[in-house]
């Protein structure tokens, strides 16, 4: 399942003398870190362009307009769990357990994310339509944000390459596509365009990387006209991930429902402000990720192997994203008010406190996603859902709280308690207290990395 060393050799030799001896035989963990690679070089590339690209869309639209924009894209957002169904990590898993039957896992799973993009696009705009009656940018916004939802049910692809530990595929598929609309970004820019045609370049960035998934997963030998729908597999996937879509939707609600709820407490103007705030705030948040998804294949074969490899490999995933979280808050906590007024301008000043506040979360983040993770590997995905239930309602009950008297500032600090509240919580259920213990440990660097 994992890259060759003849494969790996190729970036290895880049390395210093005893670094490469470290790594030497070690096929694993290579795959691992040259799939992180590339995975890490897609968002550095997407965050170094994008970053300057979406300044200057949000000096250029000004926080009312671009506070519309997130506005829409955040509304669409609540809904993309019925699009993506949970299944992101439970087609990795069959696929990385039963490869001799990836045409019947992706045809299914393709299938039913089709349905659930089609059905997401339907419930999304009917939902606009009843929030702002009166509101036909809205609509239009939020409508082009949802139907991407449909095109997305071609990311099964990436999951075939997730499984197989090579990135570079899925990195060239979404970055042909990044680059193409990031250069029709610019012209718009240049020539004064409307809203609405950046909502159009959007939408046409995630049919272009459909497209061009397709193009690599042919490259790769594979035929799409082999994928089969099989009822009962896909039947078996829904049995899993339904823990992992209700979670997700919870997710997505306690992520983005801060700014629809700012939107209509407090108008779009602060949604802007406290957006630019959250855009710098959560754009560090690919490198978790990217670890995690790269990880992923190889802590579950390590759980095939020795359950307490496994644990050992857990708890030093959790500490690696404790760590990580408390030395990018500590950074932007000083810095967050220059970094706001070299980004965005005076016109944005008010997100400079938001920052400092919401930087915080992602200590939470990051142990959420590897836990999460953990959950999937332990096949324990209800409780994952448990923990982010906890989470939203503590969020939708803190927001109504604290933005009518704290303002967007009382938006952030919701956020970070009950980002905080919902992983936590896991050590609420017994099966889910070895990770409650685990990520606890995981802040303390003298303690022994290993599992209760």
């Amino acid at each position: 399942m994992f890259m060759t060393s003849r494969t790996n050799a190729r970036w290895l030799k880049y390395l210093p003398g005893f670094v490469q001896a470290r790594l030497e035989g070690r096929h694993t963990l290579q795959a691992v870190l040259g799939n992180s690679g590339w995975l890490v070089a897609d968002k550095v590339l997407r965050m170094g362009v994008g970053l300057v690209v979406g300044v200057w869309i949000a000096r250029y639209l000004g926080p009312q307009q671009f506070g519309l924009w997130n506005y829409a894209t955040a509304f669409a957002g609540l809904f993309g769990a019925f699009a993506t169904l949970g299944l992101d990590n439970i087609v990795v898993r069959e696929l990385v357990r039963h490869p001799e039957r990836r045409n019947e896992v992706l045809g299914s799973a393709f299938v039913l994310k089709l349905a659930g993009g089609a059905i997401t696009l339907g419930i999304t705009l009917l939902a606009i339509s009843l929030a702002r009656s009166d509101d036909l940018l809205a609509l239009w916004l939020v409508g082009l944000a949802s139907a991407g939802y449909i095109f997305q049910s071609l990311n099964v692809i990436n999951f075939h390459f997730q499984a197989k530990v090579q990135a570079r595929y899925t990195v060239y598929a979404a970055n042909g596509a990044f680059l193409l609309t990031t250069l029709a970004k610019i012209w718009m820019l240049l020539t004064a365009a409307p809203l609405i045609a950046f909502a159009w370049a959007g939408f046409a960035e995630v049919v272009l990387t459909s497209a061009f998934l397709i193009v690599a997963y042919l490259g790769d030998h594979q035929h799409i006209r082999q994928w089969r729908f099989k009822a009962s597999e896909a039947r078996s996937l829904l049995r899993d991930s339904w823990p992992l879509m209700l979670s997700a939707l919870a997710v997505m609600l306690y992520m983005r429902v801060d700014q629809v709820m700012i939107g209509h407490m407090l108008g779009d103007r602060e949604v802007g402000v406290f957006s630019a705030a959250v855009k710098i705030s959560e754009i560090w948040y690919f490198i978790p990720i990217a670890i995690i998804s790269s990880a992923f294949p190889a802590i579950l074969d390590c759980k095939k192997r020795s359950e307490a490899l496994y644990r050992k490999r857990l708890q030093d995933l959790f500490s690696t994203m404790a760590w990580m979280g408390v030395a990018m808050a500590a950074l932007m906590t000083f810095a967050s008010g220059t970094v706001v007024h070299l980004l965005y301008g005076p016109a944005y000043a008010g997100a400079a406190p938001v920052l400092t506040i919401h930087i915080w979360a992602g200590i939470f983040v990051a142990l959420g996603a590897a836990s999460a993770s953990g959950l999937t590997a332990e096949n324990m995905q209800k409780y994952g859902l448990y923990r982010t239930i906890n989470g939203c309602i503590a969020n939708v009950a803190l927001n109504f709280l604290l933005i009518p008297r704290y303002g967007i500032s009382g938006a952030a600090i919701a956020t970070v308690l009950s980002y905080g509240f919902s992983v936590l919580s896991i050590g609420f259920f017994r099966p889910g207290r070895f990770m409650f213990w685990m990520m606890l440990r995981s802040f303390n660097p003298f303690a022994q990395k290993r599992a209760p």
